[in-house]
């Protein structure tokens, strides 16, 4: 999971994984969007493939991660937007989106196109100014 930050609000995310790819560095990328503190949203048009497994080590890291950071993920992550432009798959995503939101505290939607997905992240991010004192 790299990510592209030079367009922040809008954070690109690559989810494919390169054999001894460095997870801590991933961490790093996301922990300093948070640090910015303002709310932002991450995109990706990209998905961990299907026989992708997460090692023990792995899950115990992410864990660990998301109890530290839980607050500032529900407060300035607004949504994860998957960007799928196969119906019949996006149909199948969203039932995955419901455990993905437990999980990570913020919700994952769905777009058809790059185009419909900055679409919906500037809409979310303008809801939010106004909601915003």
């Amino acid at each position: 999971m790299s990510m592209n930050s030079s367009d922040f609000p809008l954070v690109w995310m690559n989810l494919t994984q390169e054999p001894g790819h460095d997870h801590q560095k991933d961490f790093e990328e996301f922990e300093a969007n948070l640090q910015r503190g303002e709310p932002f949203v991450l995109l990706t048009d990209t998905v961990p493939a299907e026989d992708h497994e997460h090692s023990p080590e792995d899950k115990k890291r992410t864990a660990l991660w998301m109890k530290k950071n839980k607050v500032e993920l529900r407060r300035l992550v607004l949504a994860m937007i998957l960007v799928e432009p196969n119906s019949a798959k996006r149909l199948g995503f969203k039932a995955f989106a419901v455990i993905f939101a437990k999980f990570w505290g913020y919700p994952m939607l769905l777009a058809a196109s790059r185009d419909q997905a900055i679409e919906m992240a500037r809409e979310l991010l303008q809801t939010d100014r106004k909601s915003s004192p």
